[in-house]
C-alpha cells in the first residue's frame, strides 16, 4: 500500500488558518532580535565659569560731602541782603546804594543787647512811619569776632544778623520795602539802609 504524501491541500490550509485565527496565544511573542537604533546621550556641558567682578578700591566716607565751617551758623548776611530782589524804584535804589541819598533819621544799636535792641528798633521804625519818613539808617556795628571758649560757637555780629530778621517779621514787615547794606560813608557793613513804604 502506498504512503500518503504529507502535504496539505488548499482546503486543509484554509481550515488551519481558521483554527489559528480563533485561538489565543498563551505566551507573548519573543522580541525581535533585530538591532534597534539607539540615540547617543547628549554630552554633559560643564558649568560656566563664574565671572570675576573687580571693584575699585575705596575708603569709607571718601565720597561724603565735606562739611563746611562748623562754626558758620548762618549764611553771610551780606550775601543774603545783596541777593534780595529790588522792590523799590531802581533809580532811587541805585542812588541809595551809592550813598547819594541822605537818611531822614537814624538809630545806633551798637553795644546793645538783643533784649534792648529789639524794642528800640521797633519803636524807631514805627515813629518814622508816623513821621512819613522813607529812608532811615540803622547802625548795628560790625561786631567783634571773639571766642569765649564755650562748647557753642558764638555768632559774629549778632545784631548785624538779627536786625534784618526783625525788619522782616511782624509788626515791621508790612512797612519795610527794602533793606540793604549802607554805603561806606554811612557805616558800610555795620549799618543798614531801611527804605519804608509810602503811607496811604
Amino acid at each position: 500500500m502506498a504512503k500518503r504524501p504529507k502535504t496539505l491541500t488548499e482546503d486543509d490550509k484554509v481550515l488551519w488558518q481558521k483554527v489559528k485565527d480563533s485561538t489565543i496565544r498563551l505566551r507573548p511573542p519573543k522580541p525581535s532580535r533585530e538591532k534597534t537604533e539607539t540615540i547617543p546621550p547628549e554630552p554633559i556641558q560643564p558649568p560656566p565659569k563664574p565671572v570675576k567682578v573687580t571693584h575699585p578700591r575705596f575708603r569709607v566716607g571718601e565720597r561724603a560731602k565735606k562739611p563746611g565751617n562748623p562754626n558758620d551758623l548762618a549764611p553771610s548776611m551780606r550775601d543774603h541782603i545783596a541777593s534780595s530782589p529790588v522792590a523799590m524804584d531802581r533809580k532811587t535804589f541805585g542812588k541809595m546804594k551809592k550813598g547819594r541819598l541822605s537818611p531822614e533819621a537814624k538809630i545806633d544799636l551798637h553795644g546793645m543787647t538783643i533784649a534792648q535792641a529789639h524794642p528800640m528798633l521797633t519803636r524807631f521804625i514805627l515813629n518814622a512811619i508816623d513821621a512819613d519818613r522813607r529812608l532811615v539808617l540803622v547802625i548795628t556795628g560790625k561786631g567783634k569776632h571773639k571766642d569765649e571758649g564755650g562748647p557753642i560757637p558764638v555768632r559774629h555780629g549778632v545784631l548785624r544778623h538779627q536786625v534784618p530778621h526783625w525788619l522782616n517779621t511782624a509788626p515791621l514787615r508790612q512797612h519795610v520795602l527794602q533793606i540793604t547794606e549802607a554805603h561806606l560813608k554811612h557805616g558800610g557793613q555795620g549799618a543798614y539802609y531801611v527804605y519804608l513804604r509810602r503811607q496811604r
